[in-house]
């Protein structure tokens, strides 16, 4: 009589079929994928547990969703951003680590600050607006997306991780939206969808599982809802007040163009992500606006 593997002998052979299928971290994502089907937060396979009553064929079904691209966070229900853990779900975008140095910027600024005033606009699952909260104590945040489903998802993380964070369904392009703070946010923060219409995401995880509407970011160059985070920057953002903002590598020289089109700011740069690649733009509100013809 044959011995049933154990699990190590599982997690490799769901290594091997990811592996095959074009899955980027093949290894990591069976053994995390094992983990949750155990209810364990991670699992160290060097003290490997026995393999439970109905765990192979648990496991082996949510191997095969994976072999066929379903995110890994759509599969285990969460993923990690910074210090969070955060509710992931299908209809809303999963926050990526390289947004993660867009936080970073964003925590830096309002950290020098007293009891600053933060504003992340395209929210999605609220990732940057609840490490702000959690990791700058007096600061004040307010984060907005268009999607109901991601707000829904950013309040619902927010009660996870016990952040108070002031969670509104919005429309950047929307000249009133927030009105009540004009002049008032000292930072602004931003990954608002930006993919231009022709540049459909190589990877099946994004392409086909992450929505549309965080996806493209409108106008043959990408840009409109960019352009929108600006406009709506220019006129919250208090004299010297910081703008970040994600955008795609190919982007920069148009993001800075755009910010400098508008003539509200100031210090404008593009910054790398944590591959050196250009994909935020920083820039600071001006003091004394300089007025332009220009259309953002």
């Amino acid at each position: 009589m044959t011995a049933a593997p154990d699990l190590r002998a599982l997690v490799e052979g769901a290594s091997r079929i990811l592996a095959d299928a074009g899955v980027q971290s093949p290894r990591h994502d069976a053994t995390a994928l094992a983990a949750h089907v155990l209810g364990q937060e991670r699992l160290e396979l060097v003290l490997a547990p026995p393999v439970p009553d109905g765990f192979a064929e648990e496991y082996a079904g949510l191997v095969e969703r994976r072999r066929n691209r379903e995110p890994l966070q759509h599969l285990v229900g969460s993923t990690g951003f910074r210090y969070l853990t955060l509710l992931v779900e299908p209809g809303v975008f999963v926050p990526r680590p390289e947004t993660e140095v867009v936080a970073q910027v964003a925590i830096e600024e309002a950290a020098r600050l007293t009891d600053p005033l933060v504003v992340d606009l395209c929210c999605g699952a609220g990732g940057i607006a609840l490490s702000v909260a959690t990791e700058v104590p007096g600061a004040r945040v307010v984060a907005v997306d268009l999607s109901v489903e991601a707000v829904d998802l950013t309040r619902r993380n927010a009660v996870a991780v016990q952040a108070d964070v002031r969670v509104e369904h919005g429309d950047v392009a929307d000249p009133a939206l927030l009105h009540e703070l004009d002049g008032t946010v000292d930072v602004l923060v931003a990954n608002p969808p930006y993919i231009p219409p022709d540049a459909e995401p190589v990877d099946p995880e994004v392409r086909d599982h992450d929505p549309d509407l965080a996806l493209y970011g409108g106008g043959a160059d990408g840009l409109d809802v960019p352009r929108a985070v600006l406009r709506a920057a220019a006129r919250l953002l208090v004299p010297g007040g910081l703008l970040v903002m994600e955008h795609a590598e190919v982007q920069d020289a148009a993001a800075r163009e755009a910010a400098r089109a508008t003539g509200a700011f100031e210090a404008i740069e593009s910054r790398p992500d944590l591959t050196g690649r250009p994909r935020m733009l920083v820039a600071r509100r001006a003091v004394q606006p300089h007025v332009t013809d220009s259309a953002p």
